[in-house]
C-alpha cells in the first residue's frame, strides 16, 4: 500500500511539474500577444484623435495588406528582399568570422589592420552603397556587396573578441590528441566562438535587413525598400505601412522558428540535465 501510494504521488508531481512547464511556456507568448492587442488598441485610439493620411488606423493598413497579398504584389516583394538579407547575410557571417578569428589570434595582424577596421565601422552605410552603384553599377552584385561590407566590420570585432578569449589549454588538448585542422575546427574553436557567433548573427540580422531596405530604395525596382519609396512619392502611409509591418513580422518568425531553435541546439551542450 505504501509503494502504491508512493508512486501515486509521484506520478501526481511529475503531472503537476509538467503542467507548471506548459504554463510558464505559454505565459510569455500570452504576455507578448496581450502586448501587441495593447499597442494595436492604443493605435487605433491615436488615430481616432487625430483623423490624417498621414496616420491611418490598423484597419487600414489591413486592408491594403490582404489587398496586395491577394495581387501578388506583397509576396513577390518580400522574396525579393529575403533573398538579398540571406545573400548579405551569409556573406557577411563569413567572410567577418574568417577575419575576425584571424586578427583574434594573430596580434601583429591585429595591430596592423586595426586602423582598417575602425574606419570601416565609422564608414555611414549610404556612402557605402552609393559608391558601390556608381563604381559596380546597379546590379544585384553591388547591392548585395553593398550590405554585406556594412556589416563585415561589426561582425569582425565580435569574432576577434571571442578569438582573444580562446581557452589555450584547449589547444594543448588537441595537441596531445594530434586532433586534425578540420577537428581542431569542429572540436576545440566552434564551441568556444559559438556564443559570440550567435551574437554577431542575431544582429547582423536586425542591421542587414534595414539596409537592405536603403539599398532597394536607392537602385533596385524590386523589394520591401522599393515598395515604400514607390508608396512615399503618391503619400500612401498605409502602404507603407502595410509594407513593413510584413517584413517585420517575417523578421519575427525567422527569429523565433530559426535563430533561437538553432541556438538552443547549438548550446545543448552547455545545458546539464534535469
Amino acid at each position: 500500500m505504501t509503494a502504491g501510494f508512493g508512486s501515486e504521488n509521484g506520478a501526481s508531481a511529475t503531472r503537476t511539474r509538467r503542467v507548471s512547464r506548459g504554463i510558464g511556456a505559454a505565459l510569455p507568448a500570452a504576455t507578448a500577444l496581450a502586448s501587441l492587442l495593447g499597442l494595436c488598441l492604443l493605435w487605433s485610439l491615436a488615430a481616432e484623435l487625430w483623423p490624417s493620411r498621414a496616420f491611418p488606423p490598423p484597419l487600414d493598413v489591413w486592408r491594403v495588406l490582404l489587398k496586395e497579398a491577394a495581387s501578388g504584389d506583397l509576396g513577390y516583394h518580400l522574396v525579393m528582399t529575403l533573398w538579398r538579407v540571406a545573400a548579405a547575410y551569409v556573406v557577411a557571417m563569413v567572410v567577418g568570422s574568417v577575419i575576425g578569428v584571424l586578427l583574434g589570434t594573430h596580434r601583429r595582424a591585429d595591430s596592423f589592420f586595426n586602423p582598417w577596421l575602425v574606419l570601416f565601422l565609422n564608414l555611414p552605410a549610404l556612402v557605402v552603397i552609393v559608391l558601390a552603384y556608381i563604381w559596380f553599377g546597379l546590379t544585384e552584385a553591388a547591392a548585395i556587396g553593398a550590405v554585406a561590407i556594412n556589416k563585415i566590420p561589426n561582425v569582425v570585432v565580435t569574432m576577434r573578441e571571442g578569438a582573444r578569449a580562446l581557452d589555450p589549454r584547449f589547444a594543448e588538448m588537441a595537441t596531445v590528441y594530434r586532433l586534425g585542422p578540420l577537428d581542431r575546427v569542429r572540436h576545440v574553436l566552434m564551441p568556444q566562438l559559438q556564443p559570440y557567433f550567435a551574437a554577431a548573427s542575431r544582429s547582423g540580422i536586425a542591421l542587414i535587413w534595414k539596409i537592405v531596405l536603403v539599398v532597394e530604395l536607392l537602385g533596385r525596382s524590386s523589394g520591401v525598400g522599393f515598395q515604400i519609396y514607390l508608396y512615399f512619392q503618391i503619400f500612401d502611409v498605409a502602404a507603407i505601412l502595410a509594407y513593413t509591418l510584413a517584413f517585420v513580422a517575417i523578421m519575427l518568425l525567422i527569429e523565433l522558428l530559426l535563430v533561437q531553435p538553432l541556438e538552443r541546439h547549438a548550446t545543448r551542450w552547455r545545458r546539464r540535465p534535469a
